[in-house]
């Protein structure tokens, strides 16, 4: 690996990508297996983008850590394990939080020296026929050209008309990955995977959280059956809901440690807190990357219009990942990576995108794929629905983990499955079967004839498929 710098340079490759987060490494190194010379350009030190950085890896660090606590705190003693005088040392968790990223981080940045990819440090941007620009940090500007260059910026954070972040008392996510001290109150605004996460960490710590959502239900897209399930084990875990809330404004009071935001809601009372999380979702990373210059089209909600194959109306431009349509998620956005690389080398490749699942690393876990019940009442499909409860699965009830279920929703005259979904411990594990049974067109019937080990908590997706046909075994 190499890093460029200097007043001005020129360097050619075959493919320049700009950003190095989950699709841009991922694509650079299926770019480079596949014989390509790659370039990544990264303004951050460290790569791995918004989710090894700031987002997936290290919530679900904080995730992890506030967990044991809580169950080192209320769980521990039913298996005979007596713990005496536990408390949360914020610090450590903190600590163990940028461990766990920087092994991540330091993770991405061996795979560019192992695979020869060539790292430019700096803000990357398109500059003319196929050229980037790399602006570094000490202005020094270095000129690349290459017959593919790809976008791969990911996504930022949204904004809230009337709120204003300001990163300690009204933050977005990357701050309330690192507060210094456990909140007294926080309000989150929004009731999707973020916010319910993050929510999660600082109930367990401590905080009375109170989530709004602007819609009248929680985790808006997913199944609504789960998502109502859901919403009722987080009440029983102390977080406070008001659901059909607009947030008109929120105001900050107060001087150093006594600042305060007053989050005004429409026709509601106000509410007072500590902190504010703003979590209503994200949007492409467009901005400074030259778009507008070289004539880049944007669709209507600002992502990067490309075709079937990741190609922008720019030759030699493409995009992947959060930049263009489907589910803002690193795992589509890694598949969109690869797909294209093997594209470029001539090689049939594509990605599944009504098959993406999507996951809540809540406690428990909440995992998804396919449509949901309301989707095919929506849709007029005729469907066959089983489910099956944790807590009649042997595994679960030794683990004590015996919250949830698994849906699974066949179609009515072929039995192919068209949705699983699924709240219960390690949700978000189970949900692979079912991606991979779906992806190669399974029936519910297929999913129910598969052995599955005994005693697991892969037993419940099995027994939901045969509750499909209603015949269940263990209920």
């Amino acid at each position: 690996m190499a890093t460029v710098a200097g007043e001005k340079a020129t360097a050619q490759h075959d493919i320049v990508i700009i950003g190095a987060g989950p699709g841009g490494y991922v694509a650079a190194v299926r770019g480079a297996q596949l014989g390509f010379d790659v370039a990544v350009v990264e303004r951050e030190a460290a790569l791995g983008g918004t989710c090894v950085r700031v987002g997936c890896i290290p919530s679900k660090a904080l995730l992890e850590s506030s967990f044991k606590y809580v169950e080192a705190k209320h769980d521990l003693a039913e298996h005979g394990v007596i713990v005496d005088g536990v408390r949360a040392d914020l610090a450590a968790m903190q600590a163990r939080r940028a461990k766990v990223v920087k092994q991540n981080t330091d993770g991405v940045e061996y795979l560019m020296k192992k695979n020869k990819i060539t790292r430019y440090s700096g803000t990357g941007r398109l500059s003319g026929d196929r050229a980037v620009t790399v602006t570094a940090a000490d202005g020094g500007e270095t000129e690349l050209v290459a017959e593919h260059v790809v976008l791969a910026t990911g996504s930022v954070t949204s904004g809230l008309k009337g709120v204003e972040v300001d990163g300690e008392v009204v933050v977005t996510s990357t701050e309330a990955l690192e507060f210094g001290a456990v909140p007294s109150s926080l309000v989150v605004i929004g009731a999707g995977y973020i916010g319910l996460e993050l929510g999660s960490v600082w109930a367990r710590l401590g905080a009375q959280v109170t989530v709004l959502e602007y819609l009248d239900r929680i985790l808006p897209g997913m199944d609504l059956e789960i998502a109502r399930e859901a919403l009722r084990v987080f009440k029983q875990q102390g977080l406070r809901f008001e659901l059909g809330a607009r947030v008109a404004g929120v105001s900050v009071s107060g001087k150093g440690k006594k600042r305060k935001a007053i989050v005004r809601i429409e026709g509601r009372e106000p509410i007072e807190a500590e902190k504010v999380l703003v979590a209503v979702g994200r949007r492409p990373a467009t901005d400074g990357l030259g778009l507008e210059e070289l004539g880049v089209a944007l669709d209507e909600r600002g992502r990067v219009a490309v075709d079937e194959h990741f190609r922008t109306n720019v030759p030699g431009v493409y995009a992947i990942g959060d930049l263009i349509k489907g589910p803002m998620l690193a795992h589509k956005a890694e598949e969109d990576g690869v797909a294209l690389m093997e594209q470029l080398a001539g090689q049939a490749s594509h990605v599944h995108y009504d098959l993406v699942p999507g996951v809540a690393y809540t406690e428990p876990e909440i995992a998804t794929v396919g449509l949901t019940e309301e989707q095919l009442q929506n849709g007029g499909v005729a469907y066959r629905k089983g489910t099956f409860p944790f807590s009649a699965n042997g595994r679960a009830r030794a683990l004590g983990h015996t919250q949830g279920k698994v849906k699974i929703l066949a179609d009515a005259t072929t039995d192919r499955v068209l949705g699983v979904h699924i709240i219960g411990p390690r949700a978000g594990d189970l949900i692979a079967e079912a991606v991979a049974a779906m992806a190669f067109g399974a029936s519910s019937e297929d999913i129910a004839r598969t052995i599955h080990a005994h005693p697991t908590l892969a037993e419940v997706v099995k027994e939901a498929a045969l509750a499909v046909d209603g015949r269940a075994i263990h209920i």
